[in-house]
């Protein structure tokens, strides 16, 4: 019995350290992003939806690899993240599908 109030509580108790990695994993796809880019474009500063001199192609192109690299960065260091936890509590941090 004592093991189930812990499973439902992990979630919460994880909604800190899932906070953290999301901020990490944000920061880490933003550096690559800048690399990615300097490395396709040779620029320094990617095209922003509101630059006047660049073109729908550029700036589509800027966003399109921006959200790649995004939800590639962040599923991994998530999915690191809850293998961590399941290692040391021996609890996966989510909730499991069809349970409330």
């Amino acid at each position: 019995m004592a093991k189930k109030k812990s499973k439902k509580k992990l979630p919460l108790a994880y909604k800190p350290i899932g906070f953290a990695l999301g901020w990490t994993s944000g920061t880490v796809a933003g550096l690559a992003f800048q690399k990615t880019w300097k490395l396709i474009r040779h620029e320094d500063d990617a095209p922003d939806a509101l630059d006047r001199d660049r073109r729908w192609g550029e700036i589509l192109l800027a966003a399109a690899i921006q959200g790649a690299i995004f939800a590639v960065v962040r599923s991994a260091v998530n999915r690191a993240g809850a293998k961590a936890i399941e290692r040391s509590t021996g609890s996966w941090p989510a909730q499991e599908k069809g349970s409330a």
